[in-house]
């Protein structure tokens, strides 16, 4: 082997080599000529060897090494090079059968085998042409391997413009490895940005299985995972609202932390709906905002939605943001959302806020207002709009012992009837004030704490709209007294097995609370608190704070739990009651008393991580008086393995207002055959032998693309039901074709994964 070295400096001693080096003793007196040119039999050492370059401008000060079985010609002009020739510098590297390093132009022109390296990326053809200091050049008949995302393909010539840009002509591309891939782009020629890493395609087609299936005049690809600008797949679906629909989005990549994304969307019964949506995101301030319309062709009206939300920090510690969102009717989001959440939202917040944080405080200005999407099958009340809110907290642990709290607020509430005979009239508002202190002592030791707590809770309110005879303004005062203590006992056990530790953990919580008669006072923002294990260790049954509860009740519960040794909780038993010396009087507008009894209802749990496959989470809220469950919950996990999940659940709740809720909830994901996998989800209420919600689909994976269909029907209200068709195909690495069915399976089968990313092996 024969190796030549061309350094970027100086120009090249005149000096003659014979025209066939066929001896070591030749070279070695070819190499004692000069000092500018050397040529070595011998291996290169590694003080020879160049760092490799960090930039392609590095690449411009790299030596040339030639290296080949022969060589002749004049190394001052250029060098013929035969079998076994590979020419390098920096991060390109040529090899070939045959070869011409012509160096006063520093190119090289290869044929025979020829492969070639670009920094990640791989070329092989029958003859290239590069100029090693421009990096132009050209490879005939190519194949070609793109390192940052697996793309190949092959073409009649590729045409290197600079170190970056690269021109194909009759080209293929596919992230398929197979020789006959099952789908690829064919174009008339696609420029390739390595700098961007977008690929840009001109009239092109998408084969599938050797059929066309997609075709464009213009169409651009990533050649990496990066955000680029161009036309993004189009998603087609089916729906029970709006019929076909076929959305062809733009995406404009605006800059790094900035992008727009026009969505025109053509739904077969209600006709064309545009939407846009923008990101940003800078050092201190980020948001989205998205808008849509549609002149709909059903209702004969316009109708549009929107959602902003923006956060920017104005200083150090002070935030401005906002969470604004509108419809232009009651339907809209049933109408026109895939998603459950979206297409029962009834109601939409609009909210600007502005707050600063102290060492130990907190300030925040808001002002709140609603709107409220209407059942007209079921109507709801609107909440109150807060304009303003003003709310200030502080916080101190560790005073002497002590943690002292404070919590303030000043809100302004105002709201009309949005039900009933006197809908459309104002309703009681008004101003209310109040302020909370409260100061505890916690003890925490080993094995035990006691926290003993004081409150004084003040409050103030300024009414308008009040019935005739009824107080404008009223005050109350309400002092709570309570105390927290609890043990934790500790053995070591063997569960399932298993070598792990057993917990013991007793708790007792007294309240008391006097008596103050809130039968007057609005109500703006309080209703009754769930009741669950959290709850029955706060001091006040209502959550908001137009009623305090009055309270002479203590909590006991008893708590099991089995722990491994790296923390994993196998098992938790939990129980709770409490009891009360006296029974509350406190309740909400309009309702009886909530509490009957010396104690309240009894709570079970019993759940964690059985197995590494098998994981339960069940709760039971249990009346003694009645000798009956009141709400329950069951619910069951098996994973044994990636992408491998069943889930189910019973739910039972008869404190529901529109009767006894009873649902059997099971869902899925699982392989079928070696490629197929089902995903499935139903949500079925017993008393009424429907089917509330369901998902049915299969997934298929391929080694370079996924094909999914789905179907999906969700509660628009409590008398409407949308029936909605996913069908997506996903070329690995490309792009995906169709309506996308991912988040739909995500929200309905707990522990779903993605069947085409590697499995998540860390739980197994």
């Amino acid at each position: 082997m024969i190796r030549f070295f061309k350094f970027p400096f100086g120009r090249s001693a005149d000096l003659r080599m014979s025209r066939f080096f066929t001896s070591l003793a030749s070279l070695a007196v070819a190499a004692s000529a000069t000092t500018v040119l050397p040529i070595s039999a011998q291996a290169q050492t590694t003080q020879n060897t160049p760092a490799k370059p960090n930039s392609k401008t590095d690449d411009k000060d790299a030596p040339v090494n030639v290296s080949a079985e022969q060589m002749t010609g004049r190394p001052d002009r250029q060098i013929n090079l035969d079998r076994d020739v590979e020419v390098v510098r920096g991060e390109t590297t040529i090899k070939a059968d045959k070869a011409e390093y012509r160096i006063i132009k520093d190119e090289v022109e290869a044929t025979g085998h020829v492969w070639m390296k670009r920094l990640q990326d791989r070329y092989t053809g029958d003859k290239a042409l590069m100029n090693m200091d421009s990096g132009k050049g050209y490879v005939t008949n190519p194949t070609y391997l793109f390192g940052k995302n697996g793309g190949r393909g092959k073409a009649e010539k590729i045409d290197f413009l600079s170190d970056d840009q690269a021109k194909v002509t009759e080209g293929t591309y596919s992230t398929c490895e197979a020789l006959d891939p099952d789908w690829y782009i064919q174009a008339s020629t696609m420029d390739l940005d390595s700098g961007r890493d977008v690929g840009t395609m001109h009239s092109g087609i998408v084969y599938f299985k050797g059929v066309p299936i997609l075709g464009a005049p213009l169409m651009s690809f990533p050649l990496s995972g990066e955000r680029k600008s161009g036309v993004l797949p189009p998603t087609f679906g089916v729906t029970s609202t709006g019929g076909a629909e076929l959305t062809v989005p733009y995406y404009f990549n605006i800059a790094p932390n900035r992008d727009l994304t026009l969505y025109p969307r053509y739904i077969a019964r209600r006709g064309l709906q545009m939407g846009v949506e923008g990101r940003y995101l800078g050092e201190d301030y980020s948001g989205t905002t998205r808008v849509e319309g549609i002149q709909d062709r059903v209702t004969g009206t316009g109708r549009y939605s929107l959602s902003s939300l923006h956060s920017q920090t104005l200083a150090p510690n002070l935030v401005f943001g906002w969470n604004v969102n509108k419809a232009s009717d009651n339907d809209y989001p049933s109408d026109f959302s895939h998603s459950v959440t979206a297409s029962t939202q009834r109601l939409l917040t609009r909210d600007v806020s502005l707050s600063y944080s102290g060492t130990y405080w907190n300030a925040v200005g808001r002002m709140t207002k609603y709107q409220l999407l209407q059942d007209i099958n079921n109507p709801i009340q609107k909440p109150y709009d807060r304009v303003p809110q003003l709310t200030l907290t502080a916080i101190r642990q560790d005073v002497g012992g002590f943690d002292l709290n404070f919590a303030s607020e000043f809100a302004r509430f105002s709201n009309t009837f949005t039900t009933g005979a006197f809908a459309g009239s104002e309703m009681v508002s008004g101003d209310r004030m109040y302020a909370n202190q409260s100061v505890s002592y916690p003890i925490i030791r080993p094995g035990y704490f006691i926290t003993p707590k004081a409150s004084l809770d003040a409050t103030t309110y300024r009414l308008n709209n009040v019935s005739v005879g009824a107080p404008t303004n009223l005050t109350r005062v309400v002092p709570t007294y309570s105390l927290d203590a609890g043990m934790t006992f500790e053995r070591d056990t063997n569960l399932f097995g298993r070598d792990m530790t057993q917990t013991l953990e007793p708790r007792l919580f007294y309240v008391r609370t006097p008596y103050r008669d809130q039968s007057q006072y609005p109500n703006f923002d309080s209703g009754l608190a769930d009741f669950n294990y959290a709850q029955i260790f706060s001091e006040n049954r209502f959550v908001g704070h137009d009623r305090i509860s009055d309270a002479n009740q203590i909590t006991g519960a008893l708590v099991s739990r089995f722990i491994e040794e790296d923390g994993l909780e196998r098992l938790r038993v939990a129980v709770g009651q409490r009891f009360y010396f006296a029974d509350p009087k406190v309740v909400l507008d309009g309702t009886s008393a909530t509490v009957n009894g010396s104690k309240s209802d009894l709570l079970l749990s019993l759940g964690g991580q059985i197995t590494r496959q098998l994981s339960l989470d069940n709760t039971v809220q249990y009346s003694e008086t009645l000798r009956q469950m009141v709400r329950s919950n069951f619910g069951a996990r098996w994973q044994p393995a990636p992408k491998k999940v069943l889930n189910l659940t019973y739910r039972l709740d008869r404190t529901n207002a529109t009767g006894i809720l009873k649902q059997m909830d099971i869902s899925g994901q699982w392989p079928v055959s070696q490629r197929w996998y089902a995903v499935s989800r139903i949500n079925y209420s017993i008393p009424d032998k429907t089917v509330a919600e369901g998902l049915l689909g299969m997934e298929y994976k391929a080694d370079c693309w996924v094909f999914r269909l789905v179907a999906q029907r969700i509660p628009t209200s409590s008398s409407k039901a949308s029936t909605s068709f996913f069908i997506q195909l996903e070329l690995n690495g490309f792009s995906k074709i169709g309506s996308n069915p991912l988040d739909a399976l995500s929200a309905s089968i707990p522990g779903y994964q993605i069947i085409n990313k590697p499995d998540d092996l860390t739980r197994y």
